[in-house]
């Protein structure tokens, strides 16, 4: 008891540390600090457990010195939670590309550059999840036969007269409106696209019927960021 006694009187100098004003401490402002104050507890209470058993001078030295780290430990990873985030969204960007760094303050999503060397997006096309490759030099959202079945469209009644250029040379495509359009949770409604013929192209495109309709997008390095 007599450590859990000492837990409450270093969590009571704390808060009047805090209750006093006493400013900043370890880079922590008082509010940080104060949310510190129950870890501070179960600290010192599990290190009390560890001490309240007969042991032999090393096994207690070594246990607080476990404990003292990962206090340490907690105390670094709070104080630089944020760094941590960007880290690890970066990660998350390096393994899976197409999927959105989500920065809802901004309003904006970022996409890590593929290993191809290209942009691809994970959108919801009409509720369906499906790739996009990011393309300013089409005029429209353009989605292959396959996507647009899919995604809902009635294909077999679609008119294929408009001429488009593929990568397999000259197509032609079907001019519809696609219920809904989400990426990165900026999501547009009665949006422009083309429905390629079947086997005119091999993957659907973002282009530009989606893209006018954000505030910005930009290409820096190898990151493509997209802004409501």
């Amino acid at each position: 008891m007599l450590f859990v006694g000492v837990a409450i009187l270093i969590a009571a100098g704390i808060a009047l540390l805090i209750s006093a004003d006493a400013g900043s401490w370890l880079g922590l402002t008082q509010q940080q600090f104060g949310q510190l104050i129950p870890l501070v507890i179960l600290a010192v209470i599990f290190a009390a457990g560890a001490f309240s058993q007969r042991q032999r001078f090393s096994a207690i030295v070594a246990n607080f010195a476990v404990w003292a780290g990962l206090f340490v430990a907690l105390l670094v990873g709070y104080s630089y939670r944020e760094d941590l985030l960007e880290v690890a969204a970066r990660v998350v960007g390096e393994l899976a590309p197409s999927t959105a760094i989500i920065d809802s303050t901004n309003g904006s999503a970022t996409f890590r550059r593929g290993l191809d060397g290209h942009f691809t997006v994970a959108a919801e096309v009409n509720g369906i999840r499906m790739p996009l490759l990011f393309d300013t030099g089409a005029s429209a959202v353009v989605l292959t036969y396959r996507d647009a079945r899919d995604a809902g469209v009635a294909v077999d009644t679609l008119s294929f007269t408009m001429p488009v250029m593929t990568a397999n040379g000259t197509g032609r495509a079907a001019v519809v409106t696609l219920d809904r359009i989400e990426i990165g949770g900026i999501a547009r409604r009665n949006v422009r696209a083309f429905v390629a013929e079947a086997g005119a192209l091999q993957g659907s495109l973002l282009g530009m019927s989606f893209l006018e309709t954000l505030s910005s997008y930009t290409v820096a390095g190898s990151r493509l960021e997209l802004t409501d």
